[in-house]
């Protein structure tokens, strides 16, 4: 299927940037689904999983967090979240969050690649202003339902992954005309918030991703005591990160199951 694909600005005063995919032979609007990136930004993966569900069609849309004015600030450009990324993937999960064993590996690199890392990696896991980011996605939900041509009218829904899986939770405590939220690995809202969901929720996480999945019972049972809608899939065997085919995570039994149960999902909350 033939994609229109392009970087697209919006908000008051375009100070925000998306990457949008739709059908090139859509002959009337569609609803859309907002796409929300993991930790390292809208990269190739992103683009990639934003074509795929624009290939289903609908018109989907990934906000780029990082940038304001069409610029990220040195310390997040795609380059240096790339270095980092890669840097990662080379260690074994058990480092990740290991401070000697991650100086460990980065006292072999070049001593200008060892400050770069340092640098982003200090930006990224020291504390990202989620608040900002929710903000910018009611924007961006409100852009698409509101003032974007090919999708004004239509429905909304979101889907996001790890960061973004819980930014797409948080979106449906703050929007209450999204259609629909999925979650991929994502942390759940406090539990004042849950109160304002409005929209059917589903979520999908691994089995050995514990410092998230432990989670999913409980915030499955504050659902249904409020009377929400939320379904989960935990999937054996597979542990955090676990539908993106660019990192060693990547399970792609579960992932195979969770994309086309996300995209039944999207079929029923954007139907109408």
């Amino acid at each position: 299927m033939n994609l229109h694909t392009a970087w697209v600005s919006y908000g008051e005063n375009n100070e925000y940037q998306g990457y949008v995919a739709y059908p090139k032979r859509a002959k009337a609007t569609l609803p859309a689904i907002i796409i929300i990136q993991e930790i390292w930004g809208v990269d190739e993966h992103i683009e990639a999983v934003t074509e795929r569900f624009a290939m289903a069609g609908y018109v989907a849309f990934a906000p780029d967090l990082y940038a304001r004015d069409g610029q990220r600030e040195e310390k997040l450009t795609r380059e240096r979240v790339g270095l980092i990324k890669a840097f990662m993937e080379s260690l074994p999960p058990s480092a990740w969050h290991d401070e000697k064993a991650r100086e460990d590996a980065l006292a072999s690199l070049p001593e200008d690649i060892q400050q770069q890392v340092r640098g982003t990696f200090a930006r990224l896991f020291g504390g990202l202003p989620m608040q900002d980011y929710v903000v910018q996605l009611t924007h961006t939900s409100e852009f698409l339902r509101e003032e974007y041509a090919i999708t004004k009218g239509q429905g909304v829904a979101s889907l996001g992954f790890c960061m973004g899986g819980a930014l797409s939770a948080l979106l449906a405590c703050h929007d209450d005309k999204l259609k629909g939220a999925a979650i991929f690995y994502g942390r759940t809202p406090a539990d004042d918030l849950l109160p304002k969901i409005q929209c059917p929720v589903i979520g999908f996480y691994g089995e050995n991703d514990p410092a998230i999945t432990d989670g999913v019972e409980a915030f499955g049972k504050k659902m249904k005591d409020l009377g929400k809608n939320f379904d989960a899939q935990i999937y054996k065997g597979a542990g955090h990160a676990f539908f993106n085919d660019t990192r060693s995570s990547y399970h792609i039994e579960s992932a195979r199951d969770a994309f086309v149960q996300s995209l039944s999902f999207m079929q029923d909350v954007l139907a109408y």
